[in-house]
């Protein structure tokens, strides 16, 4: 005989009732991830998907990063159940992002960091990204100009400059990830700040900030003074 079905339970115990009653704080991982799956399949409650899906990926985070392949090998998944996994993922990322759509000011920097924490830290590769700021620091445009192998990526600052002037910014931000995990910059980190930097000096755009995104956490140039 399989496991009981969630409907089945006393309502204390259902995962969908107790996060309205006392709030997504107090419910467990398991918990959260089941309301998302939604439902079981015969003799597996949604829970008990949730708790494999856990053991599998290891985490909430490892979940919502896995490749649909890799989420439908799992007993209890499908198309349907991975597509909400995918989709919560996405909207937490758009959450962020709407700090940063076009016309908004950046209050402060931490506005930039957690934005790109969620954009970047789990990319497979380098990617090289450029903020574009007006006058007043309003988001004009964010754009991913460079992408490299798991250990680095050529960036050039003659493009850098280019796009700054297309989009008629007067201040820039830079940020890309290590696949590492690990955010400490590099020399060569170091060097293309500098050389970027001098570059757009010579038009008169200021270079505020090179964001180095790790596991989980950033770095910031400038406020380390290396800008």
């Amino acid at each position: 005989m399989g496991e009981q079905r969630i409907k089945d339970w006393p309502t204390t115990q259902r995962p969908r009732e107790r996060l309205l009653q006392f709030g997504p704080e107090q419910i467990t991982d398991a918990e959260l991830i089941a309301i998302l799956v939604g439902h079981g399949v015969s003799g597996q409650s949604a829970v008990a998907t949730a708790r494999l899906l856990l053991e599998r990926f290891g985490s909430i985070r490892g979940i919502l990063n896995a490749s649909p392949p890799d989420l439908v090998k799992v007993r209890g998944m499908g198309a349907s159940k991975t597509a909400r996994l995918i989709a919560a993922r996405e909207c937490g990322c758009r959450n962020l992002q709407e700090r940063m759509t076009p016309g908004k000011a950046i209050g402060c920097p931490d506005d930039s960091r957690r934005y790109l924490v969620a954009r970047l830290r789990d990319r497979p590769h380098e990617v090289f990204c450029c903020m574009f700021l007006d006058n007043r620091h309003r988001v004009l445009a964010f754009d991913e100009l460079f992408r490299g192998t798991i250990d680095a990526t050529t960036v050039y600052p003659r493009e850098v400059v280019k796009q700054a002037l297309y989009r008629n910014a007067a201040a820039v931000i830079l940020a890309h990830n290590h696949p590492s995990g690990i955010a400490e910059p590099s020399q060569a980190d170091r060097l293309i700040t500098r050389r970027i930097r001098d570059a757009l000096d010579l038009i008169d755009i200021r270079l505020l900030d090179h964001f180095i995104v790790g596991d989980g956490e950033c770095v910031s140039l400038a406020g380390r003074g290396e800008i």
